[in-house]
């Protein structure tokens, strides 16, 4: 089986899919930086150092492919579109079966399609053949979620809501058996416009409705896959026409044709011309329904139960002082995901600490605190950082921190704190962060983590008043430890609007084994479309 990836970030559901059986024909990332870790470690290309790096092609440039440099650090956003002052490696390489095998093209998706577009495009006489194998198996991808997501700005124009679009209209062009498109679960809420309810996820169904898949909406999370984090998500599996009704020919579990079958019948009054109404769909909420993921085919999406789910602790403990072992959670990732390219493994690397100023550590330790609060009492305290002392705090709340010691903003640990300490403390604590937290130990990281300040570490010590290194990030998403993430760091200011450094490659990432689960829910599907019985 094979597959194409687009919006492939630094490879986290590519590794994923790969462990699962599925050979990569080709992947399509965005920005430069993403594009560099998933060269590194997918296609074994160094592009810093220009080495092996004949498989990676800019879809459009403003700098030659010999000034990689310039490449690397390029404002994707002012290099798309097809320009004639833009360089496209596509339109000035020689293409060909052998060279765009299991390669990646950097550039837009819209730019993509638009060279699919082209009148007799050889390129994709080529992609839609599987560059040699005959055809595609899969198509998958998570388009950027920003505008979907419930921390973000929730804004229904943003462009990059149309890239959902742009990815059904890739299938469209290609043909593949199976599509899967990943997404944040944000996109199964409303949006408002002009007062009226705007479903995202249903329109993005009826999309590929429309170009003859039939689409299966899920609602999952990672964590019941075995990865430390509590990371709900959208999927959304077509099935081309033939592969569904051979599908239903072949099976012989009830659970989940039955399920499966309402999703017909919408697909046929969308290719009649109708516009199904919101509710005739439904999307399978693993947490509500739980019967169809107890099916064959669904199994490996609920592997884990919540009494067993893997932790914080489980995943970064071993980081935190030299002595202390890798558990069975490091272990089971460095011996699932294969490490093709011989890359050491070493748990050391991306794992440099970063500092924090005094004031920053302080609110961490006020973070670690609320996390043995009642949720009440948390939610006064946070409201209370965000107000600047505005709202005021209970005498039972503030009894329950004089309870714990604190760090004021000279870095010194108080125990045993008087009340007009905890008090002028927190009233010098004010932020504008909303998502700041402290990790539990004994639990999944929350799914909010992408920028290194998203969460400080919970162990309650002086020293582990910082926030998470990459590799820690790495870990709770699934990474294996040979897995080296590339680029800058982080970034900040306006450089945030396209740059896409470490903790961000990481926090948009597909976990390596929600992949491994959905690659073997797809070869699973395409299997029984197979099938002879």
């Amino acid at each position: 089986m094979n597959h194409i990836e687009l919006f492939a970030g630094c490879g986290g559901l590519s590794l994923g899919l790969e462990t699962a059986g599925f050979q990569l024909l080709l992947a399509n990332e965005l920005s430069p930086m993403a594009s560099e870790t998933f060269a590194y470690n997918i296609l074994n290309a160094d592009l810093e150092n220009k080495k092996n790096i004949e498989k990676v092609f800019w879809i459009s440039s403003s700098h030659n492919r010999e000034d990689m440099a310039l490449r690397l650090r390029e404002n994707p956003q002012i290099a798309t579109g097809l320009q004639s002052h833009h360089i496209s490696d596509l339109r000035e390489a020689p293409l060909s079966q052998e060279n765009l095998r299991r390669s990646l093209l950097v550039g837009s998706l819209v730019d993509l399609n638009l060279l699919l577009d082209e009148s007799s495009s050889p390129l994709l006489k080529l992609i839609r053949t599987g560059l040699g194998e005959g055809h595609v198996d899969l198509v998958s991808g998570g388009p950027p979620c920003q505008s979907f997501s419930l921390a973000g700005l929730r804004d229904h124009s943003n462009q990059r809501n149309e890239l959902p679009w742009e990815f059904a209209k890739f299938v469209d062009h290609i043909k593949p058996k199976v599509a899967l498109l990943e997404n944040v679960s944000g996109i199964l809420r409303a949006f408002k416009i002009d007062d009226k309810p705007y479903y995202a996820w249903f329109e993005v169904a009826k999309a590929f409705a429309k170009i003859g898949y039939i689409p299966l909406c899920l609602h999952i999370n990672a964590k019941y896959v075995g990865a430390a984090q509590n990371r709900p998500r959208f999927i959304l599996i077509g099935l081309r026409e033939d592969i569904y009704s051979r599908i239903i020919e072949n099976s012989h579990d009830d659970v989940f044709t039955q399920s499966i079958m309402p999703a017909k019948s919408r697909f046929d009054r969308v290719q009649r011309g109708e516009d199904p109404v919101y509710g005739c769909l439904p999307y399978f909420d693993i947490d509500k329904n739980a019967r169809i993921f107890s099916s064959e085919i669904f199994e490996s999406l609920a592997t884990y139960q919540n009494d067993d789910l893997v932790t914080v602790k489980n995943a970064i403990d071993d980081l935190r002082q030299p002595q202390i072992k890798t558990g069975s959670y490091v272990d089971r990732l460095n011996n699932i995901f294969a490490n093709p390219n011989k890359h050491t493994l070493d748990k050391n690397v991306n794992h440099e600490n970063r500092t924090n100023n005094a004031k920053v550590r302080a609110r961490f330790r006020i973070y670690q605190i609320m996390t043995r609060l009642e949720k009440n009492e948390s939610a006064e305290i946070s409201k209370y950082l965000k107000s600047e002392g505005a709202t005021g705090i209970s005498s039972k709340t503030l009894q329950k921190l004089k309870q714990n010691w604190i760090l004021n903003l000279d870095g010194e640990m108080i125990s045993n704190p008087q009340e007009r300490e905890v008090l002028g403390l927190l009233s010098s604590l004010y932020t504008k962060k909303q998502t700041q937290r402290a990790l539990q130990a004994n639990l999944p990281a929350p799914a909010a983590l992408s920028i290194p300040d998203d969460a400080c570490h919970y162990h309650e010590s002086i020293e582990t008043l910082r926030t998470l290194t990459v590799r820690e990030m790495a870990r709770i998403q699934s990474f294996p430890d040979w897995y080296r993430i590339r680029s800058k760091v982080t970034t900040g200011g306006q450089m945030r609007k396209f740059e896409v450094p470490q903790y961000t490659q990481i926090g948009n990432a597909v976990p390596p084994l929600l992949g491994l689960a959905l690659g073997k829910v797809c070869e699973k599907l395409i299997a029984l479309s197979e099938s002879s019985v």
